[in-house]
């Protein structure tokens, strides 16, 4: 009877138990404290539609590249075909550039010195005694007297000279090239800036710019009586405006013509304080014993030199002749290049004047020809002649004697001859 009664209750018992029992897993499910997150899956339609995105982004990205590449491509051919390529139909080189020049009255050591220096180069070497005039040396004479050719930057000497007489500038002077590019005139002329002498030339005017380049000797014959000599041009009017006008003419030398000659006499009345000598070649033995200096004129620039001659000795050691110091450096050098071309020649100067204790002589290179000629090679010729003459001690002992010791100047006033 007990035992029926108590059965139910029993079933109810472990009821609850169980209940008890299971319970707890689940309210601990519910307050997990480390729950997962769970992101929502994307539809498969979803993802296709991302992946074609994504191709076609590649897709243009590609071409685009690919028409870059392709664009570029044409470019590089389109300027290739249209490019303007100078041409030149001239010769750097030379068989016999001394075929037919008389020696019998230059110093022989000064000659050979110019010889071996210029090699198979096709041009000119002169080699002149500043305190006198007399040309110590002429290899390519032929060349050397010939009409001349455009002076490149080195008509920067004269325009530098005529502006530091005028009062334009000052060695300190600097010159606004840019929005803040300032240059003076020792940077100028060390590395041949062709703006600055353009700035110059214009404030100058042609009027000035052609009175001190005539007052230098340009446009007339630099020696006296030296058979075969012309005297370059320079013209009458400024070139065009097309052309440059008078800032091309004092940067480049655009429409003059000069002679190594006279850019030697014009560098020898730097070398000297400001005499302007008759160049003159001895052409035998007599001659160079009965040799007399003849002065053309005196020009007021000694107290410019200084002004110009730091410049010249930036060119050589730091500027556009520094090609010098690769063959010589024992004495100072001071000088000038010039490189440009006209009708399919190209032409490439260096003038310059040893600065030694025991005198001076100047050095005119001139070439003519292709690629291969312009003014660094130019003045790395002329270090091979200065070298030359130091292994012969030539500063040391200097030109062979040339002027008796009761010989005296001679001024023949000033017209060329």
């Amino acid at each position: 009877m007990i035992s029926s009664q108590r059965s139910p209750f029993l079933g109810l018992v472990v009821a609850f138990a169980l209940a008890i029992l299971f319970c707890p897993l689940g309210f601990a499910a519910n307050v997990d404290p480390h729950p997962t997150v769970s992101t929502p899956s994307k539809s498969k339609a979803q993802t296709v539609h991302e992946n074609q995105r994504a191709k076609k982004r590649m897709r243009r990205l590609a071409r685009s590249r690919a028409y870059h590449v392709r664009t570029t491509a044409q470019l590089r051919r389109h300027h290739r075909r249209h490019r303007y390529y100078e041409r030149f139909y001239t010769s750097s080189y030379s068989d016999d550039v001394t075929e037919g020049d008389v020696t019998a009255g230059e110093d022989p050591v000064v000659r050979q010195a110019a010889i071996d220096a210029l090699g198979n180069m096709n041009g000119t070497v002169v080699a002149i005694q500043p305190t006198s005039g007399r040309i110590l040396a002429m290899v390519d004479q032929k060349l050397a007297l010939s009409s001349g050719a455009q002076p490149c930057s080195t008509i920067k000497l004269s325009v530098a000279l005529a502006a530091l007489s005028e009062g334009v500038i000052t060695k300190e002077t600097e010159i606004k090239l840019g929005r803040r590019f300032h240059m003076n005139l020792t940077q100028a002329i060390a590395h041949s800036n062709n703006a600055y002498f353009e700035a110059v030339g214009r404030d100058l005017g042609f009027e000035k710019v052609s009175y001190y380049a005539h007052l230098f000797g340009l446009g007339e014959l630099a020696g006296y009586n030296i058979a075969g000599e012309q005297p370059g041009v320079y013209p009458e009017a400024v070139i065009p405006a097309k052309l440059g006008g008078v800032g091309k003419m004092c940067s480049f030398g655009e429409g003059v013509s000069m002679t190594p000659l006279q850019l030697g006499a014009l560098v020898s009345a730097i070398a000297n304080g400001g005499t302007l000598y008759y160049l003159q070649h001895p052409t035998t033995p007599e001659q160079v014993a009965n040799f007399q200096p003849r002065i053309k004129r005196h020009l007021d620039i000694a107290p410019l030199i200084p002004e110009i001659s730091d410049g010249m000795a930036g060119a050589v050691s730091y500027g556009t002749a520094r090609s010098v110091k690769l063959n010589f450096d024992e004495e100072q050098i001071l000088g000038k290049t010039g490189t440009c071309s006209r009708a399919g020649t190209r032409f490439g100067w260096f003038a310059s004047y040893a600065n030694t204790s025991v005198g001076r002589i100047v050095v005119v290179v001139f070439l003519e020809g292709g690629r291969p000629t312009f003014g660094p090679k130019a003045a790395e010729i002329a270090g091979r002649m200065y070298r030359n003459l130091y292994d012969h001690d030539f500063f040391a002992t200097g030109p062979a004697p040339s002027i008796p010791s009761d010989a005296a100047d001679v001024t023949t006033g000033g017209d060329s001859q």
